[in-house]
């Protein structure tokens, strides 16, 4: 039990590493960040794609939703990095994660704002354009803010996801939080660091899943 708390557990080892850990939290951060605002508003355009009534919009729409959702994002990162170069085409490890992370999640997203639209009753529609509004004032000011609330909670655990994924980036040796975690074992000889890192983990997202869980109540109710 003492060996298995020294190489788990170590309070030394983990007070050392945690400066290091830190840094990787703030890249982990800056990766969520840009990941879920590109994907937010990919995913909204390609829902409205996938909803035209023009087919060579929703079909090809269509085609790039499912295709990202159906390929491994692990796949897709190690193409956009170690592929792409191949091609003439040189990028940083920050941007093979964004773009890859980006193309995955905005299918996701996608699809979640899809659900919700189609969810709003078509007398809303007829209702806003009968009272002079556009076809894009009536989606932005009637239509998106009744979806998203419906849907709230998938756009959340997509949310979670998301920052799981990052974990993905150690791949390309970006200095996420657990590429410098696992670095600090690697110096250290001691498991610590990669549990510190998992405790970070759930302290992030343990509020946000249990915050998903009571909107799922809330719309159940």
């Amino acid at each position: 039990m003492e060996l298995f708390l020294d190489q788990f557990f170590n309070l030394d080892v983990m007070a050392r590493a945690l400066p290091f850990l830190l840094q990787g939290l703030w890249m982990t951060a800056k990766l969520c960040a840009a990941v879920v605002l590109l994907g937010l508003v990919g995913g909204f355009f390609l829902a409205l794609g996938c909803l035209s009534p023009r087919r060579w919009l929703r079909w090809p729409s269509v085609v790039v939703t499912d295709f990202f959702r159906a390929l491994p994002p692990l796949v897709l990162l190690i193409f956009v990095y170690s592929g792409l170069p191949f091609a003439g085409v040189q990028i940083s490890p920050f941007l093979a994660v964004v773009l890859a992370f980006f193309l995955n999640n905005s299918s996701y997203y996608g699809e979640v704002y899809r659900a919700g639209i189609q969810s709003i009753p078509r007398g809303q529609w007829e209702a806003a354009r009968s009272t002079g509004l556009t076809q894009a004032q009536t989606i932005a000011w009637v239509i998106l803010p009744q979806a998203v609330r419906n849907v709230l909670p998938d756009l959340l655990s997509n949310t979670i996801e998301v920052v799981k994924l990052t974990s993905l980036a150690s791949v390309v040796s970006l200095g996420e939080l657990l590429y410098s975690a696992n670095m600090a074992r690697s110096l250290t000889y001691n498991a610590s660091p990669i549990m510190l890192a998992a405790l970070i983990y759930l302290v992030l997202l343990w509020p946000l899943v249990r915050l998903v869980s009571r909107f799922q109540r809330g719309l159940a109710a």
